[in-house]
């Protein structure tokens, strides 16, 4: 079974409101897929995430199909990672196996202690929108991230109302939300030490894992060779 399948099999659920008032969108939307609910997506989240360096990199690397259907994925991979490279500054791109992970630290996106998208953040998240808008065929897992200070509840929480604030505002530019979906994973993967206020400042961050959707992989497998 794949990342995307067991995703949908265990959490799917309409993202819920968050303090962007672009939600509202999600929240009414009659649209296949949604969020994963908090509980579902910490254990889906924890299960994926500890085998492969991380959650968003464990949805790509689920998500992977391999062979010459995963070389034609991955050189469309190579063209959007390129595009996203030139039009968000400040974002980390990777490409990661058959996919794309963003990395956008958390105070390029939010105050401190908020998941109100600045207005600051905005542009990059409408050049991220406008990609995902040219390449349709890809779905996206949006995962929050926090550093390890103050009670482990409201972290967790913290991290949750990011990511979906996050996709809230992709959604309100025009992503479907079938294609989103969220995770909330607290300080459970912290990429640097958290003894150090530059430690901190990178496990606080959100991450986009970008890969091919399952209906496209599955038009793929179906095209004569």
């Amino acid at each position: 079974m794949s990342f995307s399948t067991t995703l949908r099999i265990t959490g799917i659920a309409l993202l819920a409101t968050t303090t962007f008032s672009g939600c509202a969108a999600l929240n009414t939307s009659k649209e296949r897929g949604g969020a994963i609910g908090a509980a579902a997506g910490a254990a889906v989240g924890g299960a994926i995430g500890n085998n492969n360096g991380g959650t968003a990199r464990g949805a790509i690397i689920g998500a992977a199909v391999g062979g010459a259907i995963g070389a034609v994925i991955g050189h469309q991979m190579d063209q959007q990672a390129k595009k996203l490279e030139q039009n968000i500054p400040g974002a980390r791109i990777e490409r990661v196996g058959e996919g794309i992970q963003v990395t956008f630290e958390s105070g390029l996106l939010f105050e401190t202690n908020s998941a109100t998208v600045s207005t600051a953040a905005r542009e990059n998240l409408r050049n991220l929108a406008n990609s995902l808008s040219e390449y349709p065929n890809t779905e996206l897992v949006i995962v929050g991230h926090t550093d390890s200070r103050g009670e482990d509840a409201h972290n967790q929480t913290l991290s949750e109302q990011r990511s979906r604030a996050t996709a809230a505002y992709l959604v309100s530019q025009g992503v479907p939300v079938s294609r989103i979906r969220t995770v909330g994973r607290g300080e459970a993967e912290p990429v640097a030490t958290n003894d150090t206020d530059a430690g901190r400042a990178q496990n606080r961050r959100v991450e986009v894992a970008i890969f091919a959707s399952e209906a496209y992989r599955e038009q793929l497998r179906r095209q004569p060779r």
